[in-house]
């Protein structure tokens, strides 16, 4: 065997090595990483789920913690989700096609692009207090049900932006050159040919930025969200509570009945937040086949 052979071998060895233990440093990261799910989740379960009820999911909020109930904070949650989407999924989206489909590539769309990722890691706290001086005071909706939307709808954006500009940076431009070949204008390009490829992974990035919402307690409470709610908001002027709130404020209490009653509410909390994936899933594979059909 040659000199040459020999060095080959060995850095052949040494590669495939390297990748073995890496693959299996992968394998130990995902494999802690469901072991302290599981342990978590299955704590939470076993504290919460004698508690829930039908009473517990109906009631309002109580200082008998037998008779507490989590009826305001959950009607508050799919209010401020409803309007959380509403207001972050069409700007976010229309944002990415502009960026993506119609700027000019040149500094001022490199600095804006710096800037959106640079938000999507911004501390949720600095959009509370951004929320606090825009929504709450300067245009006056006060502690209502608008304005914690609309703070939670910036803290999403940048998400919402990134996922839809990379779902629309994979689609294949031989998509883009043969509709323009049949004369199709730019925006027929894109709401005909280019975004229903992309949307799969734009629905993707909604369940990611949503999922996030949805457990966020720190912008909320820097707006001035309630912690003790009696009623149903009726209107998005109304006051009102979510589910993160109504846990951090029972798990803040000394009283183990609390402690009870807030993992229970945890339990209701991933519940809705797995109906949503779910519900979004479902839209992303209709899409998926509808294309690939």
């Amino acid at each position: 065997m040659s000199v040459e052979e020999t060095t080959f071998r060995r850095r052949l060895f040494a590669r495939k090595a390297t990748a073995a233990g890496f693959f299996l440093l992968c394998v130990a990261a995902t494999g802690f990483a469901i072991a302290v799910l599981a342990v978590l989740l299955t704590d939470v379960t076993r504290s919460g789920i004698s508690r829930l009820s039908w009473d517990f999911i109906n009631s309002f909020p109580s200082r008998n913690p037998d008779q507490a109930g989590i009826k305001a904070a959950l009607f508050g949650t799919l209010w401020m989700m409803g309007l959380t989407a509403a207001f972050a999924v069409p700007v976010g989206i229309g944002a990415a096609i502009y960026l993506e489909e119609y700027a000019s590539r040149n500094w001022l769309n490199r600095v804006i692009q710096t800037n959106i990722a640079n938000l999507a890691g911004v501390p949720s706290i600095v959009y509370g207090i951004l929320g606090l001086a825009i929504f709450v005071r300067a245009m006056a909706l006060g502690r209502s049900v608008l304005a914690g939307s609309l703070t939670m709808a910036l803290l999403v954006l940048p998400i919402v932006i990134i996922a839809s500009q990379e779902a629309l940076r994979a689609v294949p431009g031989s998509i883009r050159e043969a509709a323009y070949a049949v004369g199709a204008s730019r925006w027929q390009v894109v709401s005909r040919q280019v975004l229903p490829v992309a949307m799969p992974g734009v629905l993707t990035g909604i369940i990611l930025a949503l999922s996030r919402a949805i457990g966020e307690a720190a912008p909320l409470i820097m707006i001035g969200a309630l912690a003790f709610v009696p009623f149903v908001p009726s209107s998005p002027a109304d006051h009102f509570t979510v589910l993160p709130i109504q846990i951090f404020n029972w798990a803040s209490r000394p009283q183990t009945a609390f402690a009870t009653n807030a993992a229970a509410a945890i339990i209701v909390l991933l519940v809705v937040l797995l109906s949503m994936n779910a519900v979004a899933i479902v839209l992303r594979n209709r899409f998926q086949s509808r294309t690939r059909g």
